[in-house]
């Protein structure tokens, strides 16, 4: 799943998504379904305690190179670079601000997030392994 069949340079035309950082499976790296104290993973049936699960880098782009226009998915941590953090510890990061900030509605800090995430890479060019 990792070998890389091409190199593809595009540039950034949008971000797909807002939710850059996922709760993910450490067994098979699917989402994990998360309640209050638990996690599960649907696809292999890993279980554990919410305050446990680890987390990933998810960024759905849609680029174009010259000739033509692609929707892409960025996963795990080659991301790292980029958001100077690893996803454990952005999710960290934002889940503090929250409550140090007192902010029940979380629109605010991933506006903020979106918004840099936007400023990175929207019109950059990048190398694309696919």
């Amino acid at each position: 799943m990792n070998s890389v069949q091409g190199l593809l340079a595009a540039s950034v035309i949008s971000i797909q998504n807002s939710c850059f950082v996922y709760p993910a499976c450490q067994n098979c790296f699917s989402r994990l379904i998360l309640d209050s104290r638990r996690f599960n993973c649907l696809k292999c049936g890993c279980t554990g305690e919410a305050k446990d699960a680890s987390y990933r880098y998810r960024l759905s782009l849609k680029i174009a190179d010259t000739n033509d226009l692609f929707d892409i998915t960025v996963f795990g941590s080659c991301l790292d670079p980029f958001f100077g953090v690893t996803a454990e510890n952005l999710q960290r990061y934002i889940q503090d601000f929250n409550q140090l900030s007192g902010e029940t509605n979380t629109e605010s800090s991933t506006g903020a997030l979106v918004q840099a995430v936007e400023t990175c890479f929207i019109g950059k060019r990048f190398i694309f392994g696919v």
